[in-house]
């Protein structure tokens, strides 16, 4: 994973405009952000901006996270660009979807409107054409490439927060110490209704599910990229014959009506109130084993301890490894308050703090098991 942002900022030291860093550590925390006691410069004042990411067990760095707030009249853009079977499109992804949102926002005035149909339409042309320009991209590339990407934005205003979300990042709202859930993950498994209706999209246009997976491949159903789901399906199938994954008389019966994953955001605009306290945006290598009410839970007394953004962030990202997260694991956090010490201490989560112990008792329990068959 890798805290990008673009490359005319990457030497600034002074966290202006944006903030950049790239580790190649599995298990380090590789990330800076705006430093606790600073902001964004042109972004929202008293909003403190934290963000953290870990590579894990995964042999590679798949995520990006972005910070800017130059150009946006006021507001501050966050993503989590989560990529997949390379960093092919996370990489052309990192600038040119912001500079996407910037020409169809108009510089971001249109974000100040308070038109959200027109904010919707504008965001909803900027990812579409943001893929488009990354198939053409991809198909001029010599090597074969199937990479893809999920990203969830966050424009970030003084009292309005709007989100364009593809994939299975997830946004969660912390109000008064109550977790809400401000998305909904595009797989095309589950019972939850954005889950049926992707999966009855995907098999409208021709594809079909296997084991929670797009053709049996994919397990997100919305995200850029990806050609074989898109302007190569006739492709997908042959090569699906030759590596004996389905049979000729299979793919004689199939006939595509429309692309299988789809690059359409969904957009929500949400009014931020004097109760919302911070915004948790991150990937699914910590929502997959934290739960929502849990990160919150840990965020805030994290805060409430010693106020600094950038170690909740950090510290959040670790509890997901501690718990044996087998993906790479993005945490941004916009600190929306300033007097958490004020705050009456909640105590420890008590279901979070006995799966931590749960965990560390089972790696020793292991540990001192296989020791012990060792010597023998």
């Amino acid at each position: 994973m890798a805290l990008l942002l673009p490359s005319r900022l990457q030497q600034a030291h002074n966290f202006s405009g944006a903030v950049v860093t790239r580790r190649a550590s599995r298990f380090r925390c590789s990330a800076i952000a705006v430093d606790a006691s600073s902001r964004l410069a042109g972004g929202v004042s008293g909003i403190r901006w934290g963000s953290s990411t870990l590579q894990g067990p995964r042999s590679e760095m798949e995520d990006v996270v972005v910070l800017r707030s130059d150009g946006l009249s006021g507001f501050t853009f966050a993503t989590v660009f989560d990529g997949h079977a390379g960093i092919s499109s996370v990489e052309f992804l990192r600038d040119e979807l912001y500079k996407e949102c910037m020409n169809e926002l108009r510089g971001g005035l249109l974000l100040g409107s308070k038109d959200f149909h027109a904010i919707k339409d504008a965001l909803t042309n900027a990812f579409e054409n943001a893929d488009g320009r990354l198939l053409t991209w991809l198909e001029h590339i010599q090597n074969e490439d199937e990479s893809g990407a999920t990203a969830t934005v966050m424009f970030v205003g003084n009292d309005v927060l709007i989100i364009s979300h593809v994939g299975d990042s997830c946004v969660v709202l912390s109000r008064k110490g109550k977790a809400e859930v401000l998305t909904s993950p595009h797989r095309p498994f589950g019972s939850n209704k954005v889950s049926m209706e992707e999966a009855r999209r995907i098999r409208a246009a021709g594809g079909w599910i296997v084991d929670g997976r797009i053709c049996g491949d994919l397990s997100v159903s919305r995200a850029f990229g990806d050609l074989r789901f898109k302007t190569k399906k006739n492709e997908m199938l042959l090569k699906g014959v030759e590596e004996g994954k389905w049979t000729e008389k299979f793919i004689s019966r199939i006939n595509f009506k429309d692309d299988l994953v789809t690059p359409t955001p969904d957009i929500t605009h949400i009014y931020l109130g004097s109760d919302v306290e911070f915004i948790l945006l991150a990937s699914d290598g910590l929502w997959d084993y934290i739960k929502s009410s849990d990160a919150v839970n840990f965020v805030r007394n994290h805060l409430r301890q010693h106020g600094d953004v950038q170690l909740a962030c950090e510290a959040l990202a670790q509890a997901a490894l501690d718990r044996r997260s087998q993906d790479n694991i993005s945490v941004v956090i916009a600190d929306l308050r300033t007097d958490w010490q004020s705050l009456p201490d909640q105590g420890p989560n008590i279901v979070f703090e006995a799966g931590q112990a749960f965990v560390t008792v089972g790696i020793v329990s292991l540990g001192i098991w296989v020791a012990y068959f060792l010597f023998l």
